[in-house]
């Protein structure tokens, strides 16, 4: 399960990767926050939607993006308090957590990792034999962290298997 934390929108995307190799798409979707509640309102309301996911879909790892460098304190502030509970979330519901860069994330599914938003999603469409993007580009973002986290984990088997 990738999550993309934002402070409006908090997107989740689930896909698995069968004993083949070939990824396969689960679902996806944003946690719509509304600005006009307080900010412990908006991280409770993630929480408890985060949680419900979790004991839906039942996801063997959780994955998210790395702090980044932003410009502004105050966003970049709140973003860590979305990410800590996304963290909390998978901790309360003993799965466990991965990070990734920006950078990596980009490099995984599109082979860049420069890569244009619209890049990542049509990728992100091609690697999950999707139709059409995921209607959220929060959503999007957050199979793209789903992807990273299998394409990486696939890797390090095959070279601890390598190494046998």
């Amino acid at each position: 399960m990738g999550i993309d934390c934002g402070t409006e929108y908090t997107g989740f995307g689930i896909a698995e990767q069968t004993d083949r190799g070939r990824l396969q798409y689960i679902t996806c979707g944003a946690i719509r926050l509304s600005k006009k509640d307080p900010l412990p309102k908006r991280l409770a309301h993630i929480f408890e939607a985060l949680r419900a996911l979790i004991g839906e879909h039942q996801p063997a790892v959780i994955a998210i993006e790395e702090v980044f460098y932003s410009v502004n304190p105050k966003s970049a502030l709140k973003l860590g308090q979305v990410r800590g509970v996304a963290m909390l979330a998978s901790a309360y519901c003993g799965v466990p957590m991965a990070e990734y860069s920006p950078l990596a994330i980009k490099s995984s599914v599109v082979g860049y990792g420069h890569a244009e938003k619209h890049q990542v999603q049509q990728m992100v469409m091609k690697l999950l034999d999707l139709p059409e993007p995921p209607e959220s580009s929060d959503a999007a973002d957050a199979l793209a962290i789903a992807i990273c986290h299998l394409h990486t984990s696939q890797t390090l088997a095959r070279q601890a298997a390598g190494n046998r």
